[in-house]
């Protein structure tokens, strides 16, 4: 017998854990926890606090991430580490748990190698879940649209130049695009043409915030628009009730001629907007207010335009709509006449 034996046995380097006969390994659980920039750092789901501080390790690759100071406030420890697919696999072996607090990019290097190593067949593979930490609220794109336009505003040649005169022309051609988009029915061009309206308001508020006597942000206009529906729609927030389409526009033309101290139903009306527009609403105004005004007896095309626009409104029909519908067809026939 070899004296030794007892001692090379003794001395030989320990090899990893054996599994009983029978038992498979557990391969543990991996978590990416998904946050939105556009939440307040710290507000998170119920779930994600109960796997961040039930995790057995929680990764982070971006030490400079914004949750990080509030998981180590809350006493989740961190370790700022970027893991590969295999390393997360390792440390999930063995019935752990691992946590992966998602940078901004949303980590595709590590799900798509996680993704190859599970369809390779050879590993026993952790428990995969996605779990986002916490939503955007609806609008919230919005706030990366003014954060956009604050750095366009700061950095670009032309957009830091630009004027709510400069820009008027845009906003009107932008009105216009989108009307058309409508009319056509293109759901694309539809959504596509409302971020450039968007856009123009976004715009000339951020040019408002620079007036040095009179400034206001998006945020006041926002808070504009919210306060005058609410006020303008007491049927809605209030006790106030309306039960036809009819009773809520009635209500709200006297609520507006209170609000800016009208004395005529002509108040507010752009005499600038297109001429069979300025008609139809003129005449929408004085019915609206229970008037009976007779047309000019003037002869002229002005006048005939005049009497169409008034008896269209009073049918219910857009005369602008009617006429470019009607312009659109004639287009399409010296199309026809071309070709």
């Amino acid at each position: 017998m070899n004296p030794n034996a007892n001692a090379n046995r003794s001395e030989a380097t320990p090899g990893p854990p054996q599994t009983a006969p029978g038992a498979a390994a557990d391969p543990g659980r991996a978590v990416l926890l998904t946050t939105s920039h556009r939440v307040a750092p710290g507000l998170l789901s119920w779930p994600a606090w109960q796997a961040l501080h039930a995790a057995d390790r929680v990764l982070c690759a971006d030490g400079a991430h914004p949750q990080l100071p509030y998981l180590r406030e809350a006493g989740v420890v961190v370790e700022v580490a970027s893991p590969t697919a295999q390393d997360l696999v390792d440390a999930c072996a063995g019935g752990r748990t691992v946590v992966v607090v998602a940078t901004g990019e949303g980590e595709p290097a590590l799900t798509d190698g996680l993704a190859r190593l599970a369809g390779s067949g050879r590993l026993a593979m952790p428990e995969l879940e996605l779990l986002p930490a916490s939503y955007d609220l609806p609008g919230a794109r919005l706030l990366d649209l003014v954060q956009v336009m604050d750095r366009i505003r700061a950095e670009c040649p032309w957009s830091s130049r630009q004027t709510h005169k400069g820009l008027a022309k845009y906003g009107i051609e932008e009105a216009y695009e989108l009307v058309e988009a409508i009319e056509e029915g293109d759901r694309d061009e539809l959504r596509e043409e409302l971020g450039d309206v968007l856009l123009q308001v976004v715009f000339h508020a951020r040019i408002a915030e620079e007036d040095t006597e009179a400034p206001f942000s998006i945020d006041d206009v926002a808070g504009g628009i919210v306060a005058k529906l609410v006020h303008r729609h007491p049927h809605v927030f209030g006790d106030a009730t309306a039960t036809t389409p009819e009773e809520v526009k009635a209500h709200w033309l006297r609520t507006k001629a209170i609000e800016k101290q009208r004395t005529s139903v002509t108040d507010g009306v752009p005499l600038g907007q297109p001429g069979l527009a300025l008609a139809a609403k003129l005449a929408s105004r004085a019915r609206t207010a229970g008037l009976d005004i007779p047309l000019p007896p003037v002869e002229g095309i002005g006048y005939e335009l005049l009497a169409l626009a008034v008896r269209a409104e009073a049918d219910g029909v857009d005369p602008e709509a009617a006429l470019r519908a009607a312009a659109r067809a004639y287009r399409d026939a010296i199309l026809r006449a071309e070709g």
